[in-house]
């Protein structure tokens, strides 16, 4: 069996992470490179939170674990995966529990500055949630900055293109040969 290989495309809310893997996927499928792709934010999204699970960590795992395993069936074993914190040290083992012992993880944080992120969110979050998504992100770029790894591969996202960005990120895999 082949191994596991995934791409972590983690970031701040409204930094492009779901925007990005999409135009990942699509120079992967121009470059007839097979893969699978999962927006992890989704998989742990039940309300409330189970009793024994009160930060959907454990359905989240036991989630990507059976998608994975479908993938992993049909023959898939690259997969491109988002999610704010999926670059941390700190969930490592989330991957390895569910992709496999040997999976082999290239680990993105894209960033922007504060005052991108805000003009994002403002434009994507059009209910309730703004002020909270304003307020989660720009906490949660000072978490990631302080906490990914040295090897994290860190790309600014500010006035860029989805595409140049995207090729970027490809780039460090290794998956296409251009």
């Amino acid at each position: 069996m082949t191994s596991a290989e995934v791409l972590l495309i983690g970031g701040r809310a409204g930094v492009g992470k779901t925007t990005v893997a999409w135009e990942v996927s699509a120079l992967l499928r121009r470059a007839a490179v097979s893969h699978a792709i999962i927006d992890g934010d989704f998989l742990g999204q039940v309300h409330p939170a189970p009793d024994d699970d009160p930060d959907r960590s454990e359905i989240t795992e036991r989630n990507l674990a059976a998608v994975w395993a479908n993938f992993a069936q049909r023959g898939y074993h690259r997969l491109v995966y988002t999610n704010t914190a999926c670059v941390l040290p700190s969930e490592a083992g989330l991957f390895v529990r569910a992709l496999g012992t040997d999976v082999r993880a290239t680990r993105v944080l894209l960033t922007a500055t504060d005052a991108t992120a805000r003009e994002r969110l403002t434009r994507r979050e059009l209910g309730s949630e703004l002020a909270q998504e304003l307020a989660g992100s720009a906490h949660k770029a000072r978490v990631l900055d302080a906490g990914v790894c040295p090897e994290t591969i860190r790309i600014p996202t500010d006035g860029r293109s989805v595409s140049a960005i995207a090729e970027e990120v490809l780039s460090a895999t290794g998956w296409t040969c251009g």
